[in-house]
Parts: C-alpha cells; structure tokens; sequence
C-alpha cells in the first residue's frame, strides 16, 4: 500500500485495520515545529541555514543546498508515524528534485533524490534519471566522485531496487565494488577519497554514509562482507567516541586514531550517528545503543561546555561546537590534522574557554532527526526526554 499525503505508510495501514494512527513522539514535534521556522514558502523549499544570532531575517538560502536539505527532509519524513497534513509531500518532491539537473549540485544529492523517492513512493522526474543512467554507465567518471557521493548514490540505488528496480542492480553491484576497493582502509574506517591526501584521511561524515551504505547493501544483497565492512567500522567509531559522548570530526584512516574532534556537530550526535548505530544495533554490534544514547546526551547538555545544544524557544538546535579562532576559517583546522597525521600526537578536546558556538541550524539537520527517531519507540528517554515536552508543529502551510 502506498503512502497517501498528507500522512504516511503507516497512516494507510492504520486506516485499512480502523486503527488510530500513532504520534510522533515529542521529539519528532520538536523537529517538525523547527522545520516549519526554516521553510521558505516562495521557494517552496526548506532553507540552507537559520540564523541564531537575532538577526531580522534568519533563513538564508543557498538553492543548490535548500534542494539538498530538502530532499533530506522528505527521506526522513518517509519514517514518521503522521506526516503533517499541511506538508504536500508529492508536490515538494517533484518541485524540488526537477530542479537537480538545472543546479551546481552535488552528486550525492541525486543518491538523496532516489533514496527519498523510494522511501516515499514517488516517481523520479526523467532529467534525473537519465543523469544517474549516465553517471552510472561512465565508470571511468567513478574516479572523480566523493566518499558522500559513492556513499548516498549506493543507498539510492539500493532503495530503488527494493521497489522492484531491478535495471539499476547491477550497477548497484558495481558501486559496491567499487567503494570497498577504493574506500575501505586497514583500520576499519573509510577513506574520503582514493586519490592525493583522501587516500589518508577520512571524516565522520564519510564513515556514517559508507558505512550505512554497506549495511544497506548487505541487507538486500545477502553480503556478510558488507555486514563485516560496516560493522568494523562502527566497532572503530565507538572506540574512538569523545569523553563526553562526541563524535570526532577528523580521523587518520591508515592508523585508525583521532587527527582533530573540531568541529563537533549537533547533526552528528542527534542525527547521523543513530540512524548508522541503528543498523549497527540489528547486527549486534556491542555497546551501539550505549554510544547513541551517549552521543544524543552530549546534544542535552552533557558536553564539555556544560551547555544544551537545544534552542526550545525556536524548536531548532545549534549546529556545532567549534574552536573559537575558527569559526570563520578552516585552514587551521587542516594545518592541525596534517601535523598531527605526520608529527603523531594524540587528539584531545581543547580548554573549554576556547570553545564557541557556531550559532545556526540547517533544516538538513531536523531531517535527520526525523529519519533516525522517526520509527523508533525503544528509546523514550531520549525521544520524550522532557526538553521535547510542548514542541507542536504549526500549521504554516508547506506547498
């Protein structure tokens, strides 16, 4: 059965046995509630960045990112109990994923633009498809794509083939191949790129997708190798988890350690971090649900700087803990990582008095919130922890 907007997979199901449906947690309110904030009705789009600094206007948009966040959001949407009904799914889908081939966007972004189709039912416009079928038949372009990009088009291809796709299997396949070849480090952990200083180096962000890729794959395909890949790396992660729950941003992969923990992102501890630990969980990774919870509290306030990372007022959160002399730049941070990749040294978390805010929210970010707590109820000290309570989503129409 499919999804009727607005509601959700569950909603139709619920409906069909005369059963109410069931309510987001307070969690996914708070969320939704940020959300309605960060929308830009004459774009029809979520923005790239919120402002929390006060000023007069605080969504700032970027297109080829808001396209982005976007579909991000509606793939987390795709897990909620009850959609709200003022969100027309459908209609923001086509608006927003029409307009991939005509902006500077990432490749990632069209893996998004597939998994979220998939996720929801919806039809993918033919100018994207047919830039995928090119992408995907060009393997000597393969070279050229990022660890984000390898890593989103793979769980696309993967949701796709779940709904009887079954044209895009084999490059499935290949991808797959292909990113355990030129990805997968000694250490466990996964490589940014294959080529120059990436084949060193590696971020969170990179570890989250590749290996949620490798658990996406494995699933569907039956490949112990893939379960192994992503459950070796998360065994790495959870190793390497900060003092106080944070993820690190910045790894060396060849010796498996911590180059830098700056920044330390919400999205990460909130976000993307559960929704791979949740698959972690399903293959018995052990302490994955310890190292979610763990990550989540850090966003609560349980952090170096004592402070909750959670706007409630606004129903948004800020997006990282940075070092303050690089809040407006990241050369330091990468003339750091390399020292400390050829110099070793261990990583350790600054005094806390050089430590800032980086005072924004991405609509991205909520997304991500929705997708990884959006099917869950095991986790009620964490979904319905009181800093949730009250958060309504409003009924700001989003068409």
């Amino acid at each position: 059965m499919k999804i009727e907007f607005g509601g959700s997979h569950r909603d139709a199901i619920s409906i069909a046995r005369n059963e109410k449906p069931k309510r987001n947690s307070p969690l996914i309110d708070y969320a939704l509630a940020g959300l309605d904030r960060c929308w830009l009705p004459e774009h029809g789009r979520w923005s790239h960045i919120y402002h929390l600094d006060g000023r007069a206007e605080p969504n700032e948009s970027v297109p080829q990112s808001d396209v982005f966040y976007t579909l991000n959001v509606l793939l987390g949407m795709s897990r909620l109990n009850q959609i709200p009904a003022s969100v027309d799914v459908r209609s923001v889908f086509e608006r927003n994923a029409g307009q991939l081939t005509r902006l500077p966007v990432p490749e990632y972004a069209f893996g998004m633009a597939l998994w979220a189709a998939a996720a929801l039912y919806l039809e993918i416009p033919r100018e994207v498809r047919a830039h995928v079928d090119r992408l995907l038949s060009d393997e000597a372009s393969w070279s050229r794509l990022r660890a984000q990009d390898v890593g989103m088009l793979l769980m696309g291809l993967v949701a796709q083939a779940k709904i009887d796709r079954s044209e895009w299997y084999r490059p499935m396949v290949r991808l797959f191949g292909f990113l355990a070849r030129r990805h997968r480090g000694p250490s466990g952990l996964f490589f940014d790129s294959y080529l120059g200083f990436g084949r060193r180096f590696g971020t969170f962000a990179t570890q989250t997708y590749l290996a949620m890729a490798c658990y996406h794959y494995g699933e569907f395909a039956g490949d112990p190798i893939a379960i192994e890949a992503a459950n070796s790396c998360v065994r790495k992660l959870i190793a390497l988890q900060g003092p106080h729950g944070e993820w690190p941003w910045f790894f060396d992969v060849q010796r498996g350690t911590v180059l830098d923990f700056y920044e330390v992102y919400s999205v990460h501890q909130y976000g993307m971090a559960p929704a791979l630990l949740e698959c972690a969980e399903r293959h018995g990774v052990p302490g994955a649900t310890e190292a979610l919870a763990r990550g989540f509290k850090w966003v609560l306030g349980e952090n170096q700087l004592g402070l909750p990372m959670l706007v409630p007022e606004l129903q948004l959160s800020i997006r990282s803990q940075v070092r303050k002399r690089e809040l407006r730049t990241k050369a330091f941070r990468a003339l750091r990582a390399l020292r400390n990749a050829y110099v070793p040294r261990p990583a350790c978390l600054e005094d806390s008095s050089a430590i800032g805010l980086r005072l924004e929210c991405r609509s991205y970010e909520l997304g991500w919130i929705l997708w990884s707590f959006g099917a869950r109820s095991d986790l009620a000290m964490l979904t319905h922890h009181p800093a949730f309570a009250g958060a309504l989503p409003t009924s700001k129409p989003a068409a």
